[in-house]
């Protein structure tokens, strides 16, 4: 998420908003309010507490070599429609899509 902060006003300048999902309970086993709390970030954070949003995406992640009941890292682009403009799926929990290359499709979409 620090790596996002850092590009805020360049994501805003292409015509974006960030929003954090994370597929676990407020209270679950990475304690997400409890890091929250002491690594505020300022865009919005929510929770997917019952995998409801991962599920509809095809993010949810039932079993794997490096994941039980939790969702595939991914980044999104929707539009104002709210429409799927780019999604992009990790292949296991570790793998992102660099924090670049969404400004880039966000700059392509936005020209488009």
């Amino acid at each position: 998420m620090a790596q996002f902060e850092s590009l805020k006003n360049e994501i805003e300048e292409a015509g974006a908003q960030l929003v954090f999902i994370a597929a676990e309970k407020r209270e679950g086993f990475f304690k997400p309010a409890k890091y929250l709390s002491e690594h505020p970030v300022s865009f919005p954070f929510l929770l997917d507490e019952d995998r409801s949003v991962t599920k509809a995406y095809g993010l949810h992640h039932r079993f794997g070599h490096d994941a039980i009941n939790i969702a595939h890292p991914a980044t999104l682009i929707i539009d104002k429609s709210d429409t799927v403009r780019f999604i992009y799926r990790g292949k296991n929990q570790n793998d992102r899509i660099p924090v670049e290359a969404v400004v880039e499709v966000v700059k392509k979409l936005r020209e488009a």
